[in-house]
């Protein structure tokens, strides 16, 4: 029998189309939830679109991770917050092959602990 490797996190996350032209259901576990085509590919762009999820992804992930990380290292915390923008130009691609994004920069607003804290958890959140 082969025992699974307990550092081994697996994610199965489906997407479908809808009636709707651009509307995607998708589902994580018993989760639903609606993404939109944005509107600059003539699709609703009244839900999160892909890029928005995307990033929201990441924001969320620095966000949970600074919070456990801090609770692991015993530094006090409050609260935190993420800001992330990305920017794409298909114009402007590094490569020709794919669309790839320009720049994603995430900035950390955490409460509660020293600067030099707060530097280290989010040093410790990029290296994981």
């Amino acid at each position: 029998m082969i025992t699974p490797s307990p550092t081994l996190r697996e994610f199965e996350i489906t997407a479908r189309s809808t009636h709707t032209f651009g509307r995607i259901e998708c589902q994580a576990r018993n989760h639903h939830f609606i993404v939109d085509g944005p509107a600059y590919n003539n699709c609703p762009g009244e839900e999160l679109t892909p890029p928005e999820v995307f990033l929201s992804s990441i924001a969320a992930c620095g966000v949970e991770l600074v919070e456990v990380i801090a609770k692991e290292t015993n530094v006090p915390f409050t609260r935190a917050t993420a800001k992330i923008t990305g920017k794409v130009d298909r114009n402007q691609q590094a490569r020709t092959d794919l669309t790839v994004w320009n720049s994603v920069a995430i900035d950390f607003e955490i409460a509660g602990m020293s600067g030099a804290q707060a530097a280290a958890l989010v040093e410790a959140f990029k290296r994981r």
